[in-house]
């Protein structure tokens, strides 16, 4: 009797299913109601998602995933002005009122309709990661979801995150797992490090070396990069992505409404390239290695020098990213620039004194405003490291801090946008645990309540009237000591959950208890449906466990 009684259960479960309840979405919306009526909508094969040109990609996002988490398979359908809202469906439903501003949407469940009202593009993909949120997780012949109201929208208008591909490369597959991790927790940029000392990711036509020489190193690095002796594994490694790839990469983003930043670092963290071509370094007569470790701080040379053919090679690397990627805005990385090299180099000197640079902070400007103009013809906007602020730089470019709120404010008192990426606690890179088992991090302690706690806005920054140039946040991802998917996802859930309400909710909606519950709840059973690895300690490291 008890075994039947079992079955029937499971079967019931397999047959009809109810939905989550809108207080467990994560990011937490910005307002939800629920109307008197408890009867709810029954999603079931052949119902119709109805759209309106030029939505179909989205249209079609929406029935895969429905699918893909439910098995119920829907049927798309052009609105063509005749359907009749009374037709049980889902509609999505473009909005051109001034009352919407952009990302944002409106999603209205009731007995015969799902409707997804919204702006723009972005404001669709975050209405449907809500509706998705709320449709359960399994095999189901039908599911019930609850009636509700939800009107929401972000805090911020650039919520991002950001993978480094150089240290370890990551299959087209990953890559576009990890867009699907941005959206599902309403983020809209995927800020994409191509380049750097260890390796150059990216497919170049005009420098073929970059590829056949400059993407591959002969060995790496086996544990930290402060361990004495260093040891390394002997074993070549390297890649990079196709044009063909990164462009089927962009567009499959691009149906996510996700925007993709290319980082192509200059004019240090450019080991790699000068490896490739040695006439583009201060001392063109040595042959470079492709880096084999980290933190070359200071430690090897690795900067462009200032010559003819280093601003020509410039030039023709950025007109083949720009005709790659659509982004608004091109990232030239511009941190970390080990100014001894060009000391150390008469012909630099020389540079300098023609061009009337006082000082190597100057020439590191020089590099940055040089490409900042081309780009700027092409209809770009620069976004670079807040080490290009060290000069006199034109406020136009937008600065990306991964320093304190000194820097931050440095930069937004000169009159520069500014996106904060302070190394903590949104290096996701860092200790998420101090135990000593842990997997191996650069260092430091960034726990998932220091990530969720953190307001992208300090209250320095309120303090001097500055609010208004805080555009954004993001976390970044460096993989020195990633070199699998696995461990990428270990390292970023779920404070890429975190993260995403920090960015999204504003403070006053803000609840570390709640967001715990919610963990559970709602970001969990998604790990587990992604067959994504996670932080399982995350409620016990927290931020009464102090730093070593």
């Amino acid at each position: 009797m008890k075994k039947i009684f079992l079955t029937y259960i499971f079967l019931s479960i397999c047959l009809n299913s109810f939905s989550q309840d809108a207080s467990s979405i994560i990011p937490k919306p910005a307002f939800i109601s629920y109307p008197q009526s408890v009867e709810p909508f029954v999603l079931s094969n052949k119902l119709n998602i109805f759209y309106d040109d030029p939505y179909l990609p989205q249209a079609a996002y929406l029935k895969e995933n429905i699918t893909k988490q439910t098995g119920i398979v829907l049927e798309i359908i052009k609105n063509t002005g005749t359907n009749e809202t009374s037709k049980i469906g889902i509609y999505l439903v473009p909005i051109s009122s001034s009352n919407y501003t952009p990302e944002k949407y409106e999603l209205n469940i009731n007995k015969q309709t799902i409707s997804i009202e919204f702006f723009d593009l972005r404001g669709l993909i975050n209405g449907i990661q809500s509706l998705l949120q709320l449709i359960p997780i399994g095999q189901f012949k039908s599911a019930n979801i609850s009636p509700v109201h939800i009107e929401d929208q972000p805090r911020f208008s650039y919520r991002g995150m950001h993978l480094d591909v150089v240290r370890h490369i990551f299959p087209v597959s990953y890559i576009k797992k990890y867009i699907d991790y941005l959206a599902f927790h309403k983020f809209n940029t995927f800020h994409w490090h191509l380049t750097d000392d260890q390796g150059w990711r990216i497919e170049m036509e005009a420098y073929p070396k970059l590829n056949t020489i400059g993407s591959y190193r002969k060995e790496t690095l086996i544990g930290h990069f402060k361990d004495s002796p260093a040891q390394y594994d002997g074993v070549r490694y390297g890649g990079y992505y196709t044009k063909s790839e990164i462009k089927d990469i962009v567009q499959y983003a691009a149906i996510r409404a996700i925007t993709v930043i290319p980082e192509i670092d200059i004019p240090g963290h450019s080991r790699a390239a000068i490896a490739a071509y040695p006439e583009l370094s201060t001392k063109p007569d040595t042959i470079w290695d492709v880096a084999t470790t980290w933190g070359m701080y200071n430690r090897q040379n690795n900067v462009l020098a200032p010559k003819p053919a280093t601003f020509r090679f410039l030039e023709k690397v950025f007109d083949e990213v720009i005709e790659l990627f659509p982004s608004p805005y091109i990232h030239v990385g511009g941190d970390e620039c080990s100014k001894i090299w060009w000391k150390q180099d008469p012909a630099t000197q020389l540079f300098m004194k023609e061009k009337g640079l006082k000082n190597e902070t100057a020439l590191q400007t020089y590099f940055i405003e040089f490409i900042a103009n081309h780009v700027k013809t092409k209809g770009k906007q620069t976004i670079g490291w807040h080490e290009i602020n060290e000069g006199d730089l034109d406020t136009s470019t937008i600065v990306m801090n991964w320093g304190t709120e000194k820097q931050a404010i440095e930069a937004a008192s000169k009159g520069f946008k500014v996106i904060n990426t302070p190394g903590k606690p949104f290096y996701f890179d860092h200790y998420q645990s101090l135990d000593s088992k842990d997997s191996l991090a650069i260092h430091g302690y960034n726990p998932l309540e220091a990530v969720y706690n953190y307001n992208p806005i300090p209250a320095a920054v309120i303090q001097k009237g500055l609010s208004n140039k805080i555009i954004g946040g993001q976390a970044n991802v460096w993989t020195e000591y990633m070199s699998n998917e696995k461990k990428v996802d270990y390292m970023i859930l779920p404070r890429m959950t975190a993260l995403s309400e920090t960015l999204w909710s504003n403070s006053e909606k803000k609840n570390y208890a709640d967001f715990l519950k919610r963990i559970e709840r709602t970001a969990i059973p998604r790990y587990q449906f992604w067959n994504s690895s996670y932080f399982k300690d995350y409620v016990k490291w927290d931020l009464s466990k102090s730093a070593k």
